[in-house]
């Protein structure tokens, strides 16, 4: 209601995340008996308390389908479109704490539901090693896109730190194999790959503005520049992609 009052007409959707899995995935009933929990809560905002403070206490929450489908059928009924976000290769520790076997073999540290900022856990991401890895997400988009009659599907890309892919032996065969330069090139492959399934179903990918670290860029993806002042939003321009600017600062 409020955004139809300012006259705007998109509600970006970010249902996934490192502190929890929001929307209901039928094939992966642990996304959400798992994934949708924390088990504590951070107190006040995350840079009003150093070291951070918690409530001892476990909290979920997630979307049917069917209150989704009630959501997007009354932004429709405002002319709003629902973008929705599904996270990768980043910010993905509710999802892998529901299926640890999509991690990379070398991760060593616990994998749960991060409350607050995360701290180094937030490290952990999808292998992109694992042909497992892209089946799960695929599967996870089809569920995704059944629901979302929105032109655009958000894949997410930001932040996600490469640390263990660095060490992993089946990310370093697939940089090997793919001729792939570097660990950002890994990222490029990684989501152009998904992008290209999603494209496939006749689809648009928007994507954060990390996605140009890398040497190339999925075919057609949407920049959305969110970093300092914007400007790899204006570096994907140069490159012929269309870009959203939301600049942090």
């Amino acid at each position: 209601d409020l955004l139809a009052m300012n006259k705007m007409n998109v509600f970006h959707w970010h249902l996934t995340d490192d502190q929890g899995w929001r929307i209901e995935i039928k094939k992966y009933p642990k996304l959400t008996e798992i994934g949708s929990k924390r088990e504590k809560t951070l107190v006040d905002y995350y840079y009003v308390n150093y070291p951070q403070v918690f409530d001892g206490k476990e909290h979920g929450g997630y979307y049917t389908q069917e209150q989704i489908k009630d959501v997007v059928a009354y932004a429709a009924s405002k002319y709003i479109n629902v973008v929705p976000e599904i996270e990768m290769p980043g910010h993905a520790l509710a999802a892998l704490a529901a299926y640890p076997q999509l991690v990379c073999p070398v991760v060593n540290c616990y994998i749960g539901v991060v409350p607050g900022l995360g701290g180094s856990n937030s490290g952990v991401i999808y292998c992109a090693g694992k042909d497992t890895v892209f089946t799960f997400l695929q599967d996870v988009l089809d569920e995704v896109m059944a629901i979302f009659p929105s032109r655009y599907i958000h894949l997410g890309g930001d932040e996600a730190q490469k640390g263990y892919w660095k060490k992993c032996p089946l990310c370093q065969e697939r940089m090997k194999k793919e001729h792939l330069a570097n660990e950002e090139d890994l990222q490029g492959y990684f989501m152009k790959r998904m992008s290209d399934y999603v494209r496939s179903k006749g689809r648009e990918v928007i994507g954060w503005d990390e996605l140009t670290n890398s040497s190339f860029l999925p075919e057609g993806v949407i920049i959305q520049g969110w970093r300092g002042f914007g400007a790899a939003a204006l570096k994907a321009a140069e490159k012929g992609h269309q870009f959203i600017m939301t600049p942090a600062r």
